[in-house]
């Protein structure tokens, strides 16, 4: 049973973001990077494109279960960033999604992808 949850945690998360974040902000990338914040010294378009990355191609990779671990990393420092520092003075409200998505994260991070999961797959070669 705790395989089937992590596999409902990781289409869930990852479908979500994939759809809701990350494919909006790929699609219409030159309308996004004017508004989009230039953070840590990095242009606005290099953010985007890290968050990009971020969103879209690390949510498949943790939709397929494929090196799971390793793709939560960029989707939790990307969460990490906007918690702090984005919405960093907005009240928790504004900022409660990117929690939320932060603390799945690092679940799958500190779990892995579970049994169904191209990762076992790769364990068991």
């Amino acid at each position: 049973m705790q395989n089937v949850g992590l596999l409902i945690l990781r289409l869930g998360v990852g479908f979500t973001m994939l759809i809701a974040h990350g494919w909006p902000k790929l699609a219409n990338f030159s309308a996004v990077s004017t508004k989009f914040p230039a953070l840590f010294g990095l242009s606005p378009e290099i953010n985007l494109s890290l968050a990009v990355f971020s969103e879209v191609f690390c949510s498949v990779a943790l939709i397929l279960g494929v090196l799971t671990r390793w793709v939560s990393i960029p989707l939790i420092i990307t969460m990490l960033v906007a918690f702090f520092i984005v919405h960093g003075s907005d009240p928790f409200k504004s900022k409660e999604l990117a929690f939320m998505y932060m603390l799945c994260y690092t679940t799958l991070f500190c779990t892995g992808g579970g049994d169904y999961s191209i990762d076992r797959f790769i364990k068991k070669s």
